[in-house]
């Protein structure tokens, strides 16, 4: 929803596992923090359902509503306006502003700071769509949801990644994306029960939101900071304190001196984001930009803000579309656990790269359906037609949700080193953020004039992402966070190049450029 590019030299050696229980602590803190996904995804979900609903367009977009009504021009650009998409992307646009903030905080005040300033973000922009009586007061209290949404994306990841066991890292990261998949299916449900609450119904469904604010902002209160957090702050009693509690056993001295000496080193880098610069940074850097590009190129965001919307242009009722976006929301959670349980047995890539198999064809397919079926004037499907369309659009959301959805934040925050990870998560997040917000932004324009082909231009994007996890993306199943970089860059083919300690200006000689890899090698890692 949501770290390793330079190896301390004190690490353990190559495949040491540090001892670590599943505590209640551990649990309990995970599953706190993960709820800041609840109010990420109720943003998501919320914000299709209110714009299709002709109370919302009556009282701020009359111009849609006018034409929804008239039945004038390409049922593909029935909601084609920028104000409209206006209010789903500013969310995410101070998102990537707040996100710089972010990462100051991060690093300077701590992981668990940076939630409970998110959970106030996140009340006080709840207040102000609650009660908006223009568009101008609309719009602030979606900027304010989206500096809560910037600073929660900054720490949280972060948060799970550094308390979490190794051997269970990916199944409690994981918890950020369902926790989302959960927030968005609430948003589903509220705003098809909100539908028919007339004239304030859209106003009831944003408020709701106050729900998860609450409870992510009261949890944000009572939980402990990470324990590589305060080590790296100079508490470093207190993170041995936490460190033992989190893990369960006073044997924590290896994963101790190891999180101490990579804070050692995270306090001479002055500029942690010229840092990312650095030959060494390039590949983590690269990876966390193409992952966070690639996960908003699938256009699952663009189906999510807008299912309710789309089905509509492809011949739903309002309160049909309503109800079939509840069902793909339900399937988006249940294919989330999927992750959860798989992704520390299987691993990342195989999960991509199966997820990206199912998602090129569901995306064919829908652009086939709508080819066929659905002309400018003509947007009747008939009954056996439209539930093809949401099997589709279910089968897509699924493989999304167990591959994309959760290791699109969790890669990212398991890559970077301490001294350039608060940056390197900054980094993910405005990179999401921003193409979040452009795909927001221009979605139901490109859906007016590219019509059945956009679902063409989305099947593309995942055949070259697809492409690019097969030969570029390496494995990090089960390896510790410090160890990274000897585990995992340093033994990739292509990745090992930047790895060397001789500074940036190494050149690469014959013997070092590696052969080209068959599609069988590059499963082995």
């Amino acid at each position: 929803m949501p770290a390793g590019g330079f190896s301390a030299s004190l690490a353990p050696p190559s495949g040491m596992e540090f001892e670590a229980k599943i505590t209640p602590m551990v649990v309990t803190s995970c599953v706190t923090a993960a709820t800041g996904g609840l109010m990420f995804g109720y943003d998501i979900g919320i914000s299709g359902g209110v714009t299709s609903m002709e109370d919302f367009q009556r009282e701020f977009f009359p111009t849609v509503l006018r034409k929804r009504r008239e039945n004038k021009g390409s049922n593909y650009c029935r909601y084609d306006n920028q104000g409209l998409q206006l209010f789903t992307s500013s969310l995410y646009l101070a998102g990537l502003v707040s996100t710089l903030f972010a990462s100051y905080t991060t690093r300077r005040l701590g992981r668990r700071a940076t939630m409970r300033i998110a959970g106030a973000f996140f009340i006080v922009g709840v207040i102000f769509n609650g009660a908006a009586r223009n568009l101008g007061m609309l719009i602030v209290g979606r900027i304010l949801l989206g500096c809560g949404v910037g600073f929660a994306n900054q720490a949280i990841p972060l948060f799970l990644s550094e308390i979490a066991p190794t051997t269970i890292r990916g199944g409690l990261n994981s918890l950020f994306q369902i926790n989302i998949t959960v927030g968005i299916l609430f948003a589903n449900l509220v705003n098809y029960g909100t539908n028919r609450i007339h004239p304030w119904g859209w106003r009831l469904s944003l408020s709701l939101a106050g729900l998860p604010a609450v409870l992510f902002t009261l949890g944000a209160l009572f939980m402990v900071d990470t324990p590589n957090s305060l080590i790296e702050r100079g508490r470093q009693e207190e993170g041995k304190v936490v460190l033992k509690k989190i893990r369960g056993t006073d044997n924590v001295e290896p994963e101790f001196n190891e999180i101490v000496e990579a804070s050692r080193v995270a306090h001479d880098i002055k500029n942690p984001f010229r840092s990312l610069l650095q030959r060494r940074n390039r590949p983590l850097l690269l990876i966390t930009i193409l992952l966070q590009m690639f996960q908003q190129l699938t256009g699952i965001n663009a189906i999510m803000f807008y299912a309710p919307v789309l089905l509509t242009a492809l011949g739903f009722k309002t309160e049909a579309s309503l109800y079939s976006a509840v069902i793909t929301g339900a399937v988006n959670v249940l294919s989330t656990f999927v992750s959860m349980y798989t992704v520390d047995r299987v691993g990342r890539r195989m999960l991509l790269l199966d997820a990206g198999v199912q998602m090129f064809l569901s995306l064919v397919a829908i652009a086939v359906v709508m080819r066929t079926r659905v002309t400018d004037r003509s947007d009747h499907l008939g009954h056996d037609w439209a539930i093809m369309v949401v099997i589709i659009i279910c089968n897509f959301v699924s493989s999304f949700a167990w591959s994309w959805g959760p290791l699109g934040w969790l890669i990212p925050s398991e890559t970077f080193p301490l001294e350039t990870r608060s940056a390197g998560q900054s980094v993910s997040v405005c990179t999401n953020l921003l193409f979040t917000s452009i795909l927001a932004q221009v979605f139901l324009s490109m859906l007016c004039h590219l019509k059945s082909f956009i679902f063409v231009f989305f099947s593309i994007c995942v055949a070259i992402m697809s492409l690019f996890v097969l030969f570029f993306l390496p494995e990090t199943k089960n390896i510790p966070i410090e160890e990274m970089v000897e585990r995992v860059w340093k033994q990739h083919w292509f990745w090992k190049r930047y790895m060397n300690d001789e500074g940036d200006n190494h050149v690469i000689s014959e013997e070092e450029t590696p052969p080209m890899v068959s599609l069988s090698d590059s499963f082995v890692e």
